[in-house]
């Protein structure tokens, strides 16, 4: 077995949680354990437990924040490597690859479309806030 594939035994059986974390779609497999107990990976469409054994072909989907992701699982591990190598383990659909870049794209046009108020207000400019609240009846 080369350096560059992953551990793949047709009998060895490997934990969710552990597959999500070698991976690294989790930093720790506690996390990675606490997003399958939360409802947060779905396994074939369906809730799943931390030591739900899982298969190659089987769907994932799984919440990281704001993005969504769906993953067909290519191939086993329970050890945890380089990206590149855990890159190896999963192959992300086309549906999910551009459902994530339209929800980035979103957040970065609605980001640039709040612009932030040039500069601080000014000492003058906070007492007269400060007044004008103070005078304000409630």
């Amino acid at each position: 077995m080369s350096n560059q594939t992953p551990d793949t035994h047709s009998d060895q059986k490997v934990r969710l949680d552990k597959w999500l974390w070698a991976a690294r779609f989790f930093k720790t497999r506690n996390i990675a354990r606490e997003a399958v107990d939360g409802g947060k990976v779905r396994y074939d469409d369906q809730r799943a437990k931390p030591g739900k054994a899982v298969a190659v072909g089987a769907r994932i989907r799984l919440r990281q924040g704001v993005d969504d992701r769906e993953v067909i699982v290519e191939a086993l591990s329970d050890k945890r490597r380089g990206a590149p190598e855990a890159q190896l383990l999963y192959r992300e659909t086309d549906t999910s690859l551009s459902q994530r870049e339209d929800a980035a794209w979103r957040r970065k046009t609605l980001q640039a479309a709040t612009m932030p108020p040039p500069r601080r207000p000014t000492k003058k400019q906070r007492r007269d806030i400060q007044r004008f609240k103070d005078n304000t009846p409630e």
